[in-house]
């Protein structure tokens, strides 16, 4: 694909967005470590300077990618919550429904939770304040929005929803990192079945912590 020069806002958003898609299909291929800005750049068929003049840094097509990434999350996830938790069932029973529905959503979501994984030590550097200031506003909007849909099916949480809320997405991305094992330490389970003993699944190990998470703060009757 090669563009001619932007000349409207028009023009630009659909470079923009040729950007963003190019970085979402390499998302598919590589962890977020492999993406360079020469190869993005190859793929959209635009000079790396060029590239530049709509993304300052390749952390900032990441950054943007993750708020997309995760608006569309929320979207599906209203849904499943909303047709998976009894309204009419025990807190207790329902914070297990909530935490198998989240850790269900989120390990079907690979790249979303590598790009938390990478968040803090990756795509946070590289960037402007003002970049920075755009990321955090953007994210605390889908936090207050992610609480909300929590706190509508396990009311009892109250205030503690919005800090259970940040701690599942670090925990997602936290666990993405390990899970699933590279090669090398799946032929070593495999040779020795007593090494692995402790392997599970992304969507198990965000099960077992979420829930725990969840029994843990909820009020006792």
């Amino acid at each position: 694909m090669t563009f001619q020069r932007a000349r409207s806002e028009e023009q630009r958003e659909i470079r923009r967005r040729a950007i963003m898609d190019a970085a979402a299909a390499m998302l598919d291929e590589m962890p977020v470590a492999e993406v360079s800005l020469n190869e993005l750049s190859r793929r959209v068929g635009l000079a790396k300077s060029n590239v530049l003049r709509y993304f300052e840094s390749r952390e900032a097509v990441l950054l943007e990618l993750l708020d997309t990434f995760l608006e569309n999350w929320l979207a599906g996830l209203a849904d499943d919550l909303a047709q998976g938790i009894d309204a009419h069932e025990a807190p207790e029973a329902r914070a297990a429904r909530l935490a198998e529905i989240l850790s269900g959503s989120l390990a079907s979501r690979v790249v979303l939770c590598d790009l938390f994984g990478a968040q803090g030590d990756v795509l946070e550097h590289n960037v402007s304040v003002e970049v920075v200031k755009r990321h955090k506003r953007s994210s605390l909007g889908r936090l207050a929005v992610m609480t909300e849909l929590v706190r509508r099916h396990l009311p009892e949480l109250g205030d503690g929803a919005q800090l259970f809320c940040l701690m599942s997405l670090v925990t997602a991305g936290a666990l993405s990192a390990y899970v699933p094992p590279p090669p090398s330490v799946l032929a070593a389970y495999a040779d020795e079945p007593a090494l692995g003993v402790l392997h599970v699944e992304l969507r198990d190990a965000l099960r077992i912590s979420l829930t725990s998470a969840l029994l843990g703060v909820l009020p006792r009757t």
